[in-house]
């Protein structure tokens, strides 16, 4: 099997490093939400409620340190920083509609409820 080494990590297989730069509970659903529009962190933080504000930093910058996303910082009192999309994350969008198709499908086969 091959296995490969990325920021000291021990990869086994492509889905596992993929999965470990865009996976998790938070990363796709602020990716998602930046997908057609910048938004500023507190637009985020509102959008997306039950996030804390410790959790939401980190993985905003995880996702800009991997150049998922840019982070423009404007010299204002007080601090403006606006959230983008990059190239890199864009790509990840498609595979995120598709993971969020198949959990819509299978929140109907559980019954379990939901908005479409």
């Amino acid at each position: 099997m091959p296995e490969f080494l990325y920021n000291k990590k021990l990869y086994y297989n492509p889905v596992e490093f993929a999965m470990g730069r865009i996976g998790g509970t938070w990363k796709m659903p602020i990716l998602w939400r930046l997908k057609d529009k910048t938004l500023r962190y507190g637009e985020l933080k509102k959008d997306i409620p039950h996030i804390t504000h410790k959790m939401l930093t980190s993985q905003l910058r995880e996702l800009e340190e991997e150049d998922f996303i840019n982070r423009k910082v404007f010299p204002v009192v007080p601090p403006k920083v606006e959230y983008s999309i990059t190239e890199r994350g864009r790509r990840s969008i498609q595979i995120i509609e598709s993971i969020r198709a198949y959990g819509l499908e299978l929140m109907d086969e559980f019954k379990v409820e939901h908005k479409k």
